[in-house]
């Protein structure tokens, strides 16, 4: 018998995955997650370029528990992808510098940032702006 709404299990891997995305990009813990190991990391020796995201990180986390959920995804996003850039600019001389304490922790900021990347701007570019969240 063929059913109305045809659903394979691609569909709904699919499906799952892209709520998935959404529920990390609608959250106010993984911006603050990414804060935390960026303060871990490049707080010493202070280094003051790395330290100017985890203010707006977490104020976007601040945005998101006052349910502007969609400016906060996209604060998170773009500041993630910055992130981004600038921690792949440094690369570890030994192998050892790559699987040492600080070198997991990067590897962990620049997860977390990248899935905050793909998560935020699947939200803000999918999201629709709610009553209480201003418009214009």
């Amino acid at each position: 018998m063929i059913s109305a709404s045809p659903s394979t299990d691609e569909e709904k891997v699919k499906q799952s995955a892209l709520t998935y995305l959404r529920a990390w990009g609608e959250s106010p813990v993984p911006p603050t997650i990414a804060a935390t190991l960026i303060t871990s990391l490049h707080a010493r020796p202070p280094q003051i370029l790395p330290l100017l995201f985890p203010p707006v990180l977490l104020a976007s986390s601040f945005l998101n528990l006052y349910n502007y959920t969609t400016d906060a995804a996209g604060i998170s996003a773009a500041w993630s992808g910055l992130y981004l850039l600038l921690a792949r600019r440094r690369r570890p001389e030994h192998m050892m510098q790559k699987f040492g304490t600080r070198g997991v922790v990067r590897g962990a900021a620049m997860g977390v940032c990248a899935v905050n990347l793909a998560a935020g701007g699947w939200v803000y570019g999918t999201g629709k702006r709610g009553e209480g969240e201003n418009v214009g």
